[in-house]
């Protein structure tokens, strides 16, 4: 909880205010029975009907006086609450975007966006509500018993006898509020997880008809879900009659004992009716404690959860970064790369003993067998993932010590899955330079080969593309994501695998419209078409995760490898396609 007082120290003068105005607030309260004990006794004592109106009067004037200064209370603590809440999901939100992509491969992206949404809203309360109930009660609780106490201590006595159960059913029920209040929580983020995959793969759930087997499993976490939420119930529908009858028991307790030294002179009646105001005013802290209780342990659950997220360290990050003197050129080097992914079985490694190097503004090829290394090995260069021996450099620098943003400023990625936003054309295209204008947008496009595309959507570039980009062809996102990577007029630019789904005819003219492109800065091609990369200055030529073949298109052919092997069955599959 240490995270959350930061918070609540950063609002330290709102939150001093708003104590103050529940002071106030709890003295005025407890001036209104002072007062109807002065007007009963003047009453009983037959004294001047004047004085009992200017004691109503005063109870009136008490009363409007306290409805303002609680609403100010409220309104100061409550958004105190929502400020903080405003605060910790900005917080939430931008560490979760410098965490690592390791991170999220171990995730459920539905129960992020739980604890993103329902887990600070939950904090929000217990910093809000909670808070103010937290002060409230004491705060009424030691105004009132002094009083009583000094009315009568020993009808206070008998008045707090039913308490001591009161405080063993707070104890008892605590520890059990947040162990199912935690469950609730975990079942809530497991049903928005499933949600979450099953809206965005509607596709393949329908193609292969496996809704109603999606529905049966949803229905079984939907039950859990409210089996759990039914348990913590349990626990908050026993608070609340208990509170309540230990506060119908206390009133009993009063007006008996209380009478019976009223009829004997000890007390006067305006003492008792005082008393039972009194009372009356701490029924509803005393009823409310339960679920207070049960606010303050669902806060305390979902912080508990929230700092989970916080506990996981951004790995890659700037420690060891220095700014550069100039921008970027592109000169590239692999220098005995070992990787292997977090968590891998027996720290397999992907990468092993990667050793080369390329000019600026020279074009690299990778090729291979699927799981040979391809992708892994450009991911490694905007340090989407760092290496675990060896370096990658940049212009003779290690990419660690390179400040991130300058880092991946200078490169252009495209990846094998493309991604798109669920926002405009123009805007997915724009990503990586928000103050693109239509010409520049309309010139990279014209390179990916999607002008002719964009002139046949119903709104050009202001159509809607759907989430993940679902109203547009394999193809079609493909091409949007190398214009977005084109626009950011990178030093280095990646195609991993990027024309895949782009038919042979298409592949071609966007490569003849990409040679003037490419001529200017370094190229990476991860390609399974060797007719892509032929014109490479260099091709790598990976399996298993290690170098078996480098040189340029003629070498390797002449080498009559791995790389010569991959080209004569691609001829011989294009051949039998023709026929």
């Amino acid at each position: 909880m240490q995270r959350l007082w930061s918070y609540m120290i950063r609002y330290r003068s709102r939150y001093a205010l708003g104590f103050a105005c529940l002071l106030a607030t709890g003295t005025l309260a407890m001036t209104v029975p002072y007062l109807l004990k002065r007007a009963v006794d003047t009453i009983a004592a037959r004294g001047p009907v004047s004085a009992v109106g200017w004691f109503a009067v005063a109870i009136v004037a008490v009363a409007i006086v306290q409805a303002v200064v609680r609403t100010c209370s409220r309104f100061l603590i409550f958004n105190v609450g929502r400020d903080i809440e405003y605060d910790l999901r900005n917080d939430l939100f931008a560490y979760l975007e410098r965490l690592p992509l390791a991170y999220y491969q171990s995730q459920q992206t539905g129960d992020l966006m739980s604890r993103l949404v329902n887990d600070i809203t939950a904090v929000r309360l217990m910093l809000g509500v909670g808070f103010l109930n937290l002060i409230n009660t004491p705060v009424y609780y030691v105004y009132a018993v002094t009083i009583m106490i000094s009315m009568d201590w020993r009808l206070t006595l008998a008045a707090l006898v039913p308490y001591p159960l009161v405080l063993a059913i707070v104890k008892r029920t605590s520890r059990q509020l947040m162990e199912r209040t935690l469950k609730t929580q975990e079942g809530l983020a497991a049903m928005s997880s499933r949600v979450q995959e099953n809206l965005s793969g509607i596709y393949v759930v329908q193609a292969y008809g496996r809704e109603q087997a999606e529905i049966e499993a949803f229905t079984r976490l939907n039950e859990e879900f409210s089996a759990q939420n039914m348990e913590l119930a349990k626990v908050r529908g026993l608070i609340m009659p208990v509170m309540r009858g230990v506060s119908t028991m206390t009133t009993l307790v009063v007006l008996w004992y209380g009478g019976l030294r009223v009829i004997g002179g000890v007390l006067s009646l305006g003492d008792l009716v005082a008393f039972i105001g009194y009372l009356h005013i701490l029924a509803w802290p005393t009823m409310a404690l339960g679920w207070m209780l049960s606010i303050v342990q669902r806060g305390r659950a979902a912080m508990q959860r929230l700092e989970t997220i916080f506990a996981a360290t951004p790995e890659i990050d700037d420690r060891n970064a220095t700014p550069l003197d100039r921008p970027l050129a592109g000169a590239l080097a692999f220098r005995q790369v070992d990787f292997a992914y977090p968590g891998a079985a027996g720290g397999r490694r992907t990468l092993a003993g990667i050793d080369v190097t390329l000019p600026a503004g020279a074009m690299l090829a990778i090729v291979g067998r699927t799981g040979s290394g391809k992708t892994s090995l450009v991911q490694l260069l905007p340090r989407l993932f760092d290496v675990n021996g060896g370096a990658v450099e940049l212009d003779g620098r290690d990419v660690r010590t390179i400040p991130l943003a300058t880092l991946r400023g200078a490169i252009g990625y495209v990846p094998q899955d493309p991604f798109l936003f669920s926002r405009s054309l123009r805007d997915n295209i724009r990503f990586g330079a928000p103050a693109a204008d239509d010409a520049a947008i309309a010139r990279v496009a014209a390179i990916a080969a999607l002008d002719r595309d964009v002139a046949e959507l119903p709104r050009g570039y202001d159509t809607i593309v759907g989430e993940r980009g679902i109203t547009l062809s394999g193809g079609q996102k493909q091409r949007v994501t190398l214009a977005r990577a084109l626009l950011k007029e990178p030093a280095i630019l990646i195609l991993d695998d990027a024309l895949s789904s782009v038919d042979t005819e298409t592949e071609r003219r966007i490569l003849q419209r990409l040679r003037g492109f490419m001529r200017e800065r370094t190229s990476i091609l991860i390609a399974h078409r060797i007719s892509t990369i032929m014109e490479a200055d260099l091709i790598l030529v990976l399996d298993a995760g290690r170098v078996v073949e480098v040189g340029d298109h003629q070498s390797l052919l002449a080498g009559g490898g791995v790389y010569a092997d991959l080209f004569r069955r691609q001829r011989l599959a294009e051949e039998l396609e023709a026929l």
